[in-house]
C-alpha cells in the first residue's frame, strides 16, 4: 500500500529527527543532571540554604521540560507504529487517516524542539532583563523609548512571560529616559538576547507643528538573569553608588524618602538603577546584582568573540548603529540584519516580533 508506505517513511524520518534532538540537546548528559539534582535535594544540608534549593529546583524543571517531551514524543511514535502495523488492508482508511492526524501532531511537536535547538547559549534558558535608553532626538527619542517599552511588554504577554519594572526615568514632556524591565519565563532570554542594539523611528512629528519627518534611535540591552554564584569581582572603589527619591505617582504615594539607587561601574562607565522597593538596602542589592550580570554578559559576549561584542552595545545611539528601522510615514519596518521587512507596522508595534526573532536566531546572530 503506498500511503502506508508514505507514513512509515514519515515515522522513519521522525526517528532520526528525535536522534538528532537528542545530541543536539545533550539528552543523555540532561538525564545525568536531573539525576545529580535529585539526589542533591535528598540532602539536609542543601535544604538549609534556600537560595540553592530555588536554583536546583528551577534547573530541574528546567531539565525535566526537555527530558519529557522527548520520552512523550517517542511513545507516540511508538504507538503510532503499531497501530500502522495493524493496517492490512486498503479498506482500513479510517484507521489510516487517524494514524495521519497523529503523525501530523507528532510533526508539530519535534518542530517546535527542533526550533529550541536554536537556543544552544550557555544562559539562552535563563530570564532576561531589557534595559532601554532613548538616544539622540529629545523629546522624540524619550517619545519612541516609551513605544518601545510598550512594544516589549505586549511581546512578553503574548508569550505568557511574566514582567516586572526595575526602573523607570519619565521623561521631561513625554515617554521615558530609561526603563529597565525584568522577563520572567523559560528561555526567555534565549528569546530577547538578539535585540540588543539600536532602534531607529522615521516618522512625521506629533510634536512638529509643521509635521516634518524626525528621526530619533533609542537603544535596547538584554542581558540575561543567572544565579548568584557568578564569579565576578567588583572592587568598591570601581563603584560610584547615588541615591535619590524614587518617582510615584504624587499625594499619599510619593516617596519622601531618598530609597532609590544608581550605581555607576568607573572603570567600563556601565549603570544599573532600581526603585521598586521601598527599602534602599534593597534597592541597592539589586543594583549591584544587575551590575554583575551585565558585566558577566560582557565578558561571555568577549570571550565567544560575537559580532555584536560590547563596544558596539556602549556605541553612541545615533546614525549607523541601527539594527531596525521603523518607518512610520511608509508604514515599513526593515530589520537591517535579516532583511526581513513588513507593512504591519501597528502590529508590530503592539508587540508582533517573532518574525525578527526567529529568524534572527535561525541565521545565528
Amino acid at each position: 500500500m503506498l500511503e502506508k508506505k508514505n507514513l512509515k517513511n514519515q515515522i522513519k524520518s521522525f526517528k532520526k529527527r528525535i536522534d538528532d534532538l537528542k545530541r543536539y540537546l545533550d539528552y543523555s548528559k540532561k538525564k545525568s543532571r536531573l539525576l545529580e539534582i535529585h539526589i542533591e535535594l535528598l540532602s539536609p544540608k542543601t535544604w538549609k540554604d534556600q537560595e540553592s534549593t530555588k536554583q536546583l529546583n528551577k534547573e530541574k524543571y528546567f531539565l525535566n521540560s526537555i527530558i519529557h517531551n522527548i520520552n512523550k514524543i517517542e511513545e507516540n511514535i511508538k504507538e503510532i507504529t503499531i497501530f500502522l502495523e495493524l493496517v492490512t488492508d486498503k479498506k482500513d482508511y479510517i484507521i489510516l487517516q487517524d494514524i495521519f492526524i497523529e503523525i501530523q501532531k507528532i510533526e508539530e511537536k519535534i518542530k517546535k524542539l527542533e526550533f529550541y535547538r536554536m537556543f544552544s547559549k550557555k544562559n539562552d534558558h535563563c530570564n532576561c532583563y531589557i534595559d532601554i535608553q532613548s538616544g539622540s532626538g529629545g523629546t522624540e527619542a524619550q517619545d519612541w523609548a516609551y513605544m518601545l517599552l510598550r512594544m516589549y511588554l505586549r511581546w512578553a504577554d503574548k508569550k505568557k512571560f511574566k514582567t516586572e519594572m526595575i526602573y523607570e526615568s519619565v521623561g521631561e514632556i513625554v515617554g521615558i529616559k530609561s526603563a529597565t524591565v525584568r522577563v520572567i519565563g523559560e528561555y526567555a532570554f534565549g528569546w530577547l538576547r538578539t535585540e540588543t542594539g539600536i532602534h531607529r523611528l522615521i516618522r512625521k512629528s506629533p510634536f512638529d507643528s509643521g509635521k516634518r519627518r524626525h528621526t530619533s534611535f533609542s537603544s535596547i540591552f538584554i542581558y540575561p538573569e543567572i544565579d548568584n554564584k557568578i564569579d565576578i569581582n567588583i572592587k568598591s572603589s570601581d563603584l560610584r553608588i547615588d541615591v535619590y527619591r524614587a518617582s510615584g505617582a504624587g499625594g499619599q504615594h510619593v516617596n519622601r524618602t531618598e530609597s532609590a539607587v544608581r550605581i555607576t561601574h568607573l572603570p567600563t562607565n556601565i549603570v544599573t538603577q532600581c526603585q521598586n522597593n521601598r527599602s534602599q538596602h534593597k534597592n541597592k542589592e539589586y543594583a549591584i546584582k544587575q551590575m554583575k550580570l551585565k558585566l558577566y554578559e560582557m565578558q561571555m559576549q568577549a570571550k565567544q568573540q560575537e559580532k555584536q561584542k560590547i563596544e558596539k552595545n556602549k556605541s553612541d545611539i545615533t546614525w549607523g548603529n541601527q539594527i531596525r528601522s521603523y518607518i512610520l510615514d511608509n508604514s515599513k519596518v526593515k530589520d537591517l540584519r535579516t532583511k526581513i521587512e513588513t507593512t504591519d507596522i501597528q502590529a508590530v508595534l503592539n508587540g508582533d516580533l517573532d518574525n525578527f526573532i526567529e529568524q534572527s536566531l535561525i541565521i545565528g546572530l
